[in-house]
């Protein structure tokens, strides 16, 4: 499940991190031991594993499960959240492999209790047909605004002049440019990369059209907790360059909120991504 939710306003460095990447690299050097796939935590400074980190680690095992193919799609549930002082195990179970496609279970627990189920879908990659929508129109990185995501830890910009930190209403929607530092190859390293940074802002975009509240809020004034999230990777990328992410919330209902995202390099649309999360108000005691 997601972590506690941090937002700051822009630093001028990017010093502040919980983590850096080579703590979050070094969280995906899965070791195999009795129980499955082990990763190590990465210290958040709170008790709750941080959901990102479990869509990253979930990825790297299922691609160990058939390495002449990459993972084109996961379907991930966070029944039960995970204690970062315990590590996670990863159970991969492989349920069909073919020649161009194949299938993937893979459980997260702690203990003998289930943190994470995925279902993963890998492929071959193949030519065909190919096309994609244009990116929205938002201007250079460069020219939007450095923010530190905190659990995020590489450059992000945020676009549009738009403050997740901010409690007045906007529209349910974001735009942010994310570039780490230049790192290594392996296509499942990039995907983890990316899986763990799209799990942090789709709860803050749903909150932007409710005045008086943000993500900031998350175990002040609102539990917040993600339950669903999916991810499909279209097309080969590098997480060392620029990526636009452009993302909206359309629904928040019944104590849940859903948001979706889609992933440019350059003009090409690479990845996809879509989240449910529990959003409930906290009651006075």
């Amino acid at each position: 499940m997601s972590g506690p939710g941090t937002w700051h306003a822009a630093p001028s460095t990017l010093d502040d991190m919980a983590f850096d990447l080579d703590d979050l690299v070094a969280c995906l050097s899965l070791t195999e031991g009795a129980h499955g796939w082990e990763g190590a935590n990465l210290d958040i400074g709170y008790h709750r594993v941080f959901g990102g980190q479990i869509l990253a680690q979930a990825l790297v095992a299922a691609a160990s499960s058939a390495p002449d193919k990459s993972v084109k799609s996961m379907h991930v549930l966070f029944p039960r959240e995970g204690d970062t002082a315990r590590p996670v195990q990863y159970r991969v179970t492989p349920l069909q492999a073919g020649r161009t496609f194949a299938t993937t279970e893979v459980i997260a627990h702690q203990d003998g209790k289930v943190v994470s189920v995925a279902l993963v879908s890998l492929h071959a990659a193949e030519d065909g047909l190919d096309r994609n929508e244009a990116p929205p129109s938002v201007g250079p990185p460069e020219d939007a605004e450095l923010v530190d995501l905190g659990m995020v830890p590489w450059e992000t910009r945020l676009a549009g002049g738009v403050d997740l930190a901010s409690r007045e209403v906007g529209s349910a929607e974001l735009r942010w440019w994310s570039r780490t530092p230049p790192i290594g190859d392996g296509t499942a390293l990039h995907q983890a990369l990316l899986a763990h940074a799209t799990d942090l802002t789709v709860i803050g975009t749903a909150l932007r059209p409710f005045d008086g509240l943000s993500q900031a809020d998350s175990t002040v004034t609102l539990h917040t907790a993600v339950t669903s999230h999916t991810l499909w990777f279209h097309r080969p990328f590098r997480v060392d360059g620029w990526l636009l992410i452009a993302q909206e919330a359309p629904v928040v209902a019944h104590g849940r909120a859903y948001g979706r995202g889609d992933v440019f390099a350059g003009d090409r649309l690479v990845a996809s991504f879509a989240q449910e999360s529990m959003v409930r108000r906290i009651e006075p005691a």
